[in-house]
């Protein structure tokens, strides 16, 4: 009788609670022997046994008050899974949820979860979920590469999370009378973890409400922090997770019918298909092993258009492809010297990551196609390695080595590298390499590389300071070097102001931007910057959501004979050329406008605009710039979603107004989600590219020419081609049918093509040529053991 009340009584007990605000950041884990099938109701009486997070605080724009709306996080795991309960409080009318494709919910209300399953204090697996349950997911390895200096102001709150790898778990929610709710259950097997039988993984949540404009965290985290993962709460004593075998077979299947035409102005097309397979097989809890054969760059969307701004300076484009994505946080570090895109189109893949104790490890070994070797006839090998170790808290030290090798060319790459975090305010980066390259076994370049980044966070005041150097033999090939060749230094101390809580601006932002940039050799010999660069930046976040922001930038740029060489100018009144040498400097003066508006439950926008006095790099002179990006977004439904961006780059000469060079490039995206795995998206883009015949704007005037092969020819911009002269007019379309159950698991049919226009935004469907084009389907299955 006494046993069978005080069970009762213990069936019956309120289930543990932990108060954000409060500090109550260590959660005893609740296990239970239990399976739930996740449709989005906390109906079953497990969950009554969960803990209780709450008591959530603001995030961002500012931090520390209490959240305006409850969120009760109800946590507990089974031998198999860990569970997410979330009842989110809003005010009816208020949620912003749609249907939308993985990855696309963030302009929606939605939960974060994040779990530091190593309790490192440097990265965490992240896990997000809209109130319809749409997920969206991925990294933060906190790296000390938080921007500054930029329009936006010195940014100061966690790293951006990595969004491209993908993770299989489950999730629902639905919409009630008191907000929303929503399930979910991840899967150990989808997570890297350690390796002792009881364990303490960090944790935190948060919550986005779009119509406030805010983030609330349940770990009181505060922005300023040089470590955001270090504020997190625990998730203490997991014991007996059972991941079983993890053994993920992923064999997909491709056709593509590509057109083009011929030398002879014909067009034809070309069919191939191809059959891949990705192996991923978790050998422990933090060991894993994937191998691929022939992995596909599984692109089902073309890399957005990018308009030249500095021809010195190469694009960067994320790397897409499943394989390459999975424990890319093991690989992560400064400098840019891993970029796997560099493997084009690999034959044969193998990589191993894990972790011991507080030693990462990660190597990659990769066989590259024969058509982007040297020679066209050879296969090259690539091979990465990358060590770190966990210092203190939040510090940690790290070693990279890279190759590529042909039978006729290597390059090597060693560096060290280690961040140091020192209290709640100051770190700093740094970064030692060396890089050998070699040709036909006798010539040899050696080069080096140097980087140093302090910063101090603070909420008032903020700084950085950096000094980065390139030698010129410096050489990556396994890497994305932006500029090569340059030695780069720049300070930049910001102060922010706090509004009232009623105030219309929440935080201001004043920010000063010294930048300076040298020619390696010069630097090394004390010599003058080939650029001088003050940048005064204003930045507001006002009340609602919205963001604001004024610069003036000052800028000198010094001649850089590389990019120019091989140019000649005419000899006005004469048949006689001489090389073209270009004036000493040229100085500019920018004013720059921002404007983002809230994430409103249907429309969403950002507009920048630059206007001034800038450098005209296709002729070395100055120039009356005009540079605007807009973006909009428009969601009328629940399931149609409507993108549109438009980014406008012209160079006025300054001499006379003449045009010397614009590019507009259009794009407008439309979805429409049929299901949550379903959807239709449509694509068109517009690259409207114009150069001016090039001339010596800025001395004589004089006709630029090229020197082609020992021919001198009219030189034309940089980004045109020469076959369409003084520009490039294409219309780009595509259309692609998805279905996506689950990561690994897709059907994908499209087209894509390009069109060439004779005159740009003409549209004579007539007139309009066909470039090129292609029709592509691709399945694929995962099956997980």
């Amino acid at each position: 009788m006494i046993f069978g009340a005080l069970l009762a009584v213990a069936v019956h007990a309120d289930p543990p609670v932990y108060h954000g605000r409060q500090r109550h950041l260590e959660i005893p884990a609740v296990r239970v022997a239990a399976e739930i099938v996740v449709d989005g109701k906390l109906d079953e009486p497990v969950w009554q046994q969960a803990a209780v997070l709450t008591g959530f605080s603001r995030y961002a724009p500012t931090d520390g008050a209490a959240a305006d709306d409850s969120t009760d996080v109800l946590v507990w795991y089974s031998p198999t899974a860990i569970h997410f309960g979330i009842r989110a409080y809003a005010a009816p009318g208020t949620v912003n949820a749609t249907l939308a494709d993985r990855d696309k919910i963030y302009n929606d209300d939605y939960i974060g979860i994040f779990l530091s399953t190593y309790n490192d204090a440097r990265q965490a697996t992240v896990f997000a979920v809209n109130p319809f349950g749409i997920q969206g997911d991925g990294m933060l390895v906190e790296r000390g590469a938080t921007g500054g200096g930029g329009f936006g102001g010195l940014s100061i709150g966690r790293e951006p999370t990595d969004i491209l790898p993908d993770f299989v778990f489950q999730s629902k929610g639905r919409l009630t009378d008191y907000g929303y709710e929503i399930e979910i259950t991840i899967p150990f097997k989808s997570l890297r973890y350690q390796s002792q039988a009881t364990q303490t993984w960090g944790i935190n949540v948060v919550r986005r409400v779009q119509n406030r404009g805010y983030e609330y965290s349940w770990a009181p985290a505060q922005r300023a922090s040089s470590s955001y993962v270090a504020q997190f709460g625990t998730l203490k004593d997991l014991t007996e997770l059972h991941r079983d075998l993890v053994l993920d077979v992923n064999p997909s299947v491709s056709a593509r019918s590509v057109g083009a035409r011929t030398a002879a102005s014909a067009y034809g097309y070309d069919q191939s298909a191809d059959v891949s397979a990705n192996v991923r097989w978790g050998i422990t809890n933090n060991w894993t092993l994937n191998g691929a054969v022939n992995p596909d760059f599984a692109e089902v969307e073309s890399d957005a258009g990018q308009a030249i701004i500095d021809p010195r300076r190469a694009l960067f484009f994320p790397e897409k492809r499943p394989f390459f994505l999975d424990g890319s946080e093991q690989f992560a570090g400064p400098g840019g010297l891993i970029y796997t895109r560099r493997i084009a189109d690999p034959d044969v893949a193998l990589k191993m990551t894990g972790k011991r104790g507080r030693t990462t490890f990660a190597l990659l070994s990769a066989v590259d196609g024969k058509d982007v070797s040297t020679t066209g006839e050879d296969h090259p090998l690539y091979n990465i390695v990358r060590v770190q170790r966990d210092l203190g808290r939040s510090s940690r030290a790290g070693f990279l080595f890279t190759e590529r090798r042909e039978p006729t060319v290597s390059n090597d790459v060693f560096a060290a590298d280690a961040r140091v975090v020192r209290g709640a305010h100051y770190s700093g980066l740094f970064q030692l390499g060396m890089s050998t390259t070699s040709r036909d076994g006798a010539e040899r370049r050696r080069g080096s590389l140097f980087l140093a980044d302090l910063r101090r966070s603070g909420r008032t005041f903020n700084a950085r300071w950096g000094l980065g150097t390139l030698d010129n033999d410096f050489i990556s090939q396994t890497g994305f070097i932006a500029r090569p060749a340059v030695a780069h230094a720049f300070f930049d101390h910001s102060v922010a102001l706090y509004g009232r809580e009623r105030a219309l601006v929440k935080r201001y932002t004043l920010d000063v931007l010294a930048d300076g940039t040298w020619d390696y050799q010069t630097f090394v010999h004390q010599g003058d910057m080939v650029e001088k660069k003050l940048h005064i930046n204003n930045n507001a976040e006002l009340r609602g959501g919205w963001q604001a922001g004024a610069s003036v930038l000052y800028e000198k740029f010094g001649f850089d004979p590389a990019l120019y060489s091989g140019l000649h100018v005419a000899l006005p009144g004469t048949q006689d050329t001489v090389p073209f040498t270009g004036s000493r400097w040229i100085p500019n003066r920018d004013y720059v406008f921002t404007v983002a508006t809230p994430n409103f439950k249907q429309f969403s926008s950002n507009v920048l605009y630059i206007r001034g006095q800038d450098e005209n790099f296709f002729e070395w002179s100055s120039a009356d710039l005009v540079w605007a990006s807009y973006s909009v977004n428009w969601r009328p439904t629940e399931q149609l979603r409507v993108t549109g961006t438009m980014s406008w780059q012209s160079y006025k000469r300054h001499t006379d107004g003449t045009l010397a060079g614009k590019t507009r490039i259009p794009r407008l995206k439309l979805e429409y989600q049929l299901t949550r795995s379903i959807f239709l998206r449509a694509v068109g883009e517009y690259y409207a590219d114009f150069a001016d015949d090039l001339r010596d704007d800025s001395r004589t005037g004089g006709a630029l020419f090229r020197d082609v092969g020992g021919r001198l020819v009219r030189a034309r911009g940089y980004s045109t081609v020469e076959a369409r002269p003084k520009g490039v007019n294409e219309f780009r379309p595509q259309v692609l049918f998805s279905y996506v159950p689950s990561p690994g698991t897709v059907v994908y049919a499209g087209y894509g093509g390009a069109l060439h226009d004779p005159e740009a935004f003409a549209f004579r469907s007539a007139a309009m040529q066909r470039l090129r084009d292609s029709y592509f389907v691709k399945l694929s299955y995962l099956f997980r053991s």
